[in-house]
């Protein structure tokens, strides 16, 4: 099967065609931000690598995936949009991808467990635990303390994966792990895999948002007075 996979939900932007296991193309390019201007060149340059080594263009796709989240909300707007645009255009389905699930899926030895961590700053981390790469639970925003006590429930020392693991064991430098991979985004490889083996109907594309935003709407429209202003009429 060939897919396109699509990242945009952390600190990188990811465009990549796979044909099963073989990777035709892969663009990862890690930034903070900037994912819009670049994810159409990157989709771009892909497709046009693939088929100039086996013919696999655009109509030679036969999913897309896309993360999903927990992440940035700017960043899975981008990646979202873009996927269901292209989905549309070239009537492929779109599936899903848990950016938690991706990310543990990254880890080159997945057996036992596995702790897929994001910092989610003002003191929390989203997380969401993995034993044999069985979930033991959905994705959860989570204090770190909360988080410790989810993984010394364990009973047994995890694999880290992800930008929150660095913020996790710093905040607990005694915890117990087996390993920590604080890599910024999920493997294309990894992408790929959930991408094929995946269901659309219960991978839908839709954002995943564990908290509510930072930003706050205004609370007065251009020109409106403020709130408890007093206003006088004239004399």
């Amino acid at each position: 099967m060939t897919v396109l996979v699509i990242d945009t939900a952390l600190g990188a932007c990811t465009a990549a065609m796979f044909d099963g296991d073989r990777p035709l193309a892969v663009r990862f390019e890690p930034m903070a931000k900037g994912h819009q201007e670049r994810l159409g060149g990157l989709v771009r340059d892909v497709v046009a690598e693939a088929a100039a080594k086996g013919g696999a263009g655009f109509d030679a796709v036969e999913r897309i995936g896309v993360t999903v989240g927990p992440g940035s909300f700017t960043g899975l707007r981008v990646g979202l949009a873009f996927a269901l645009g292209l989905g549309a255009a070239l009537d492929r389905p779109v599936l899903g991808l848990s950016t938690l699930e991706a990310l543990a899926a990254s880890v080159a030895d997945a057996a036992g467990p596995v702790a897929a961590l994001i910092d989610a700053r003002r003191g929390q981390v989203y997380a969401r635990l993995f034993d044999d790469g069985v979930p033991l639970g959905p994705d959860a925003a989570l204090t770190l303390e909360d988080a410790t006590r989810a993984l010394r429930a364990l009973g047994r020392p995890a694999r880290w994966v992800g930008n929150g693991a660095s913020v996790l064991a710093e905040a607990f430098p005694d915890l117990a792990r087996l390993d920590l991979d604080p890599r910024l985004a999920p493997s294309p490889e990894a992408l790929a895999r959930l991408t094929a083996a995946g269901d659309p109907a219960t991978r839908p594309p839709r954002p995943t948002y564990l908290r509510a935003p930072d930003a706050t709407p205004p609370s007065r429209l251009p020109g409106q007075p403020r709130q408890g202003s007093a206003q006088q009429g004239p004399r």
